[in-house]
């Protein structure tokens, strides 16, 4: 089992012999969050030869201060929103079947049930959703098309990532690649989301009734634009979630 102290050690060996090393697999394991951000620092390395690394189903932890500090408030923009979405002042986005007699906008999501947050997003953030059911959690730059289109859904171009939730798993998706994630034995209908703009990480978290998290998967990219948050929802509905600082007694 490779915990922290393993991954820097891991770390150390790769920077030792960088051409030794260009596939890492430590699902199942114990890295931490400062193994994670040590090893997807790896990736970017120009002198190290790792190319993919995996980190699915890390191990539950609690949400720490640490990671709890970039907790963000996130806004839907109405004016994103696909004409089969309802917004709430309370961050939730519900699908109907009836459109809705929003005006045209450049902006709107043409055919696909999306709808974009206000907030533009290059540092480090952290969020949480919960759904009722299928759903898309994304991050996407702004430039993304609104036309109609497949091509234009959340994770199906080099405009956006996403987590696909459903009722057997998880996938993630990027530039119309997929992967598939297995639930873990802690899921649940929350989920949580945190971006490190700088590093180039996006990583995804199932969240449990008592507020462990299990890490599901990061995506490690280099980020060229600003990022906003996004969801894409289907006969289901998805609110933006508060969070409750874990304090130490």
């Amino acid at each position: 089992m490779v915990t922290e102290e393993g991954c820097h050690y891991l770390s150390s060996a790769l920077n030792s012999n960088p051409s030794h090393l260009r596939e890492l697999d430590l699902s199942y394991n114990h890295p931490g969050q400062a193994g994670v951000q040590l090893l997807s620092d790896k990736l970017k390395d120009p002198n190290c030869s790792l190319k993919i690394l995996n980190l699915d189903h890390g191990e539950p932890f609690w949400i720490q201060p640490g990671l709890q500090k970039y907790f963000c408030d996130l806004t839907l923009d109405p004016n994103t929103a696909n004409t089969q979405l309802i917004l709430s002042e309370n961050g939730e986005v519900k699908y109907v079947e009836q459109q809705q007699p929003y005006p045209d906008l450049p902006e709107r999501f043409k055919d696909i049930p999306q709808v974009l947050c206000r907030e533009s997003l290059t540092g480090r953030h952290y969020w949480e959703v919960e759904r009722t059911g299928w759903a898309r959690i994304a991050v996407a730059y702004k430039t993304i098309s609104r036309k109609e289109g497949t091509v234009n859904k959340f994770g199906y171009n080099n405009k956006s990532w996403c987590l696909f939730c459903t009722v057997d798993g998880f996938v993630v998706w990027h530039n119309n690649v997929s992967n598939n994630i297995p639930a873990p034995s802690r899921s649940s209908k929350r989920v949580g989301v945190y971006l490190d703009w700088p590093a180039g990480t996006l990583s995804f978290y199932s969240i449990s009734d008592t507020h462990t998290l299990t890490h599901l998967h990061t995506c490690s990219t280099n980020f060229t634009e600003p990022l906003y948050a996004g969801f894409k929802v289907f006969d289901s509905s998805l609110s933006l979630c508060k969070i409750t600082q874990k304090t130490n007694n």
